[in-house]
C-alpha cells in the first residue's frame, strides 16, 4: 500500500516555519494545525468519546442518515462522523479554488461544444465514439439553448492530496452530486460540541451555502422571469439522499416536489399548490435524466414529470442541472480535462489530473494487465465506490476476476496508480490514528461561478484502506479553511 502524506505533520519537506510538537524523527506541527494540536493535547479520551456519541445519537435523532440499496441489514444507516476536522489554511485554498473555477468553467464550456458546434470532436481532441457511445450523451439535447449556457450549476469535484502542495482532481461530479448537506451539518455539529475551538481559531464559515445556492438557481432562471419559483425535485423518501434533498429545500425556502406533484400545460411546468396551479421556473432536480420524462426517455419511470423536455427545449424551464450534463462526468471523459482547459480557455490547467490509463487502448490495457495488483481499475461508468479493484488490498482471486472483465469489456475501465494519499489523525476505536481522506467541495456556476470556503471531507475509516465512499463504510469530517 503507499505511504500516506500526514495532513498535520511534515517530515523531510516540512513546510517553512512549521514547529516541532515533540515527535520523533523530524516530526514536525504544520502552522495551521499548532492551535489545534495544543488543544487536542489537553484533551481528555474520555471527552472525546463522549462527544463522539453525543454527535452519533444527535444525527440518528435529526435523522441525518442515507440508505444502502441491497443491504440487508435494513434500509437506513448513519453516517460516521469524526470529530477531529480537516484543517486547509487559506493560501492553500485560494490556490485550490482558482483551480476549481477553471476547471468547471471549462467542463461548462465543453458540454455545450458537445451539443452544438463540436468544436473539440473535429479538433481531434476527443474521439467522437468517446462521446456518442457514452451512455449519458443525450441527443435530445442537441442544439438546444440553455440559460446562461451553463449546464452544470452545482458541480461536486473530489480532490486529493498527495504530497505538499500537490492537490489532483480524482473525479468529477456533475450529475447529480450530493454530500453538502453532510459538510453543512457536520459543522453545527462542530460548533455545537466544541464552541472553544471557534472562538479560537479563525475559520471560514459554510452555513451561507443554502442562500449562495438560491441566488445561483434564480439568476438562471428563463429569459423574462423576474422573481422565479424555484423547487428541488426527489425521487422520494425511498431515495439514498432524501434527507439531503429535503434539508436542502428547507434551507433554501422552496418547495420539495416529487413528479407527481408538477405536470405540464400550455407549454410550461406547473406545481399543484392547495390555492390551485403556480408556475415553476427553476427545478433542481435530484432525478437521474432517465426518469426525468416518460415521454422522452424511460416510458416506464413514475418519477418524472410527462411532457418536461418539451418545455425545456422551449427554455421555458431551468434544470439543473442540465439533461445530458453526465458526458462529461464519465470516468472515461476525465483523462480529457486537461486538454479541454488549454483549448476553451487557452490557460494551463491549474489542478492536475491522477495520471490514468485508458483500458480502451491496446498499450494502456497490456500495461494495466500486468500490473493489477499495484493499480486502482474502475468501472468508467461506476460511482459509490462500487465496480472498482484497489490492486494492493486485493486478493489474488479478486485480482483474477477482475482480469476477466478488462479482457471480456476494455473500453468499459480505466485504471490508475495508487497514489501516496494524504491522511489525517481520525478518533477511531484504537484512539487517534491516520486515516485516508479526500476532499469535495462543491462549485455554483451561474451568472458567476462561485463556492464556500471548504467542502465535504470523506474518510476511510478501515485501516489502510483507500475507499472513502459512505456506501462503502468511510464518514465524513468538518472541513476547515483558516482565514488570515
Amino acid at each position: 500500500m503507499a505511504k500516506f502524506f500526514n495532513e498535520m505533520h511534515a517530515y523531510d519537506n516540512a513546510a517553512p516555519g512549521a514547529a516541532a510538537l515533540g515527535g520523533a524523527g523530524g516530526e514536525l506541527t504544520r502552522e495551521h494545525y499548532r492551535e489545534f494540536c495544543n488543544w487536542l493535547a489537553q484533551q481528555p479520551a474520555e471527552r472525546l468519546k463522549r462527544k463522539r456519541a453525543e454527535a452519533d445519537l444527535s444525527f440518528r435523532r435529526v435523522g441525518i442518515t442515507f440508505a444502502v440499496y441491497g443491504d440487508d441489514a435494513g434500509t437506513e444507516r448513519l453516517i460516521p462522523f469524526d470529530i477531529i476536522p480537516r484543517i486547509i489554511h487559506a493560501g492553500e485554498w485560494a490556490q485550490l479554488q482558482k483551480g476549481l473555477a477553471q476547471r468547471v468553467q471549462a467542463l461548462n464550456m465543453f458540454i455545450h461544444d458537445i451539443y452544438h458546434d463540436q468544436n473539440i470532436i473535429k479538433a481531434g481532441i476527443i474521439p467522437a465514439e468517446q462521446i456518442y457511445k457514452n451512455a449519458q450523451y443525450r441527443p435530445e439535447m442537441q442544439g438546444i439553448s440553455v440559460a446562461s449556457d451553463i449546464y452544470a450549476h452545482i458541480a461536486g469535484v473530489d480532490i486529493v492530496r498527495a504530497g505538499e502542495g500537490e492537490f489532483y482532481v480524482l473525479e468529477d461530479n456533475l450529475r447529480v452530486p450530493s454530500g453538502v448537506s453532510y459538510m453543512l451539518e457536520d459543522r453545527k455539529m462542530m460548533m455545537r460540541l466544541f464552541p472553544e475551538l471557534f472562538a479560537r481559531n479563525k475559520i471560514a464559515p459554510v452555513d451561507h451555502y443554502p442562500d449562495m445556492l438560491l441566488d445561483n438557481l434564480r439568476s438562471v432562471a428563463p429569459m423574462g422571469v423576474d422573481n422565479p419559483t424555484v423547487v428541488v425535485m426527489t425521487p422520494g423518501m425511498y431515495n439514498s439522499a432524501y434527507f439531503e434533498h429535503a434539508f436542502l429545500a428547507q434551507q433554501m425556502g422552496v418547495e420539495l416536489v416529487e413528479g407527481q406533484d408538477l405536470f405540464v400545460n400550455d407549454n410550461a411546468v406547473f406545481m399543484r399548490t392547495t390555492r390551485g396551479p403556480k408556475r415553476v421556473d427553476v427545478i433542481y432536480r435530484r432525478i437521474d435524466d432517465d426518469f426525468l420524462d416518460p415521454l422522452a426517455f424511460r416510458p416506464d419511470s413514475s418519477l418524472g414529470v410527462p411532457g418536461l423536455l418539451s418545455v425545456y427545449r422551449a427554455g421555458r424551464v431551468t434544470l439543473a442541472n442540465a439533461i445530458g450534463t453526465g458526458v462529461a462526468d464519465d470516468k472515461s471523459i476525465y483523462p480529457f480535462v486537461p486538454d479541454m482547459i488549454k483549448f476553451y480557455l487557452t490557460e494551463e490547467p491549474i489542478l492536475n489530473n491522477v495520471p490514468t490509463y485508458q483500458c480502451r487502448k491496446p498499450e494502456d490495457l497490456s500495461y494495466t494487465l500486468a500490473n493489477l495488483a499495484e493499480l486502482v481499475v474502475k468501472e468508467v461508468h461506476g460511482a459509490g465506490g462500487y465496480g472498482m479493484l484497489v490492486g494492493p488490498a486485493s486478493t489474488r482471486a479478486q485480482i483474477e476476476d477482475f482480469r476477466q472483465r478488462l479482457l471480456a469489456k476494455p473500453d468499459g475501465y480505466i485504471a490508475q496508480p495508487t497514489l501516496a494519499l494524504s491522511a489525517c489523525p481520525t478518533f477511531v476505536e484504537s484512539g487517534i490514528a491516520p486515516r485516508h481522506i479526500d476532499l469535495r467541495p462543491f462549485v455554483l456556476s451561474g451568472k458567476t461561478i462561485s463556492m464556500v470556503p471548504g467542502g465535504l471531507t470523506r474518510v476511510a475509516l478501515q485501516e489502510g484502506s483507500l475507499v472513502v465512499n459512505s456506501s462503502q463504510g468511510g464518514g465524513t469530517k468538518d472541513t476547515w479553511i483558516l482565514e488570515n
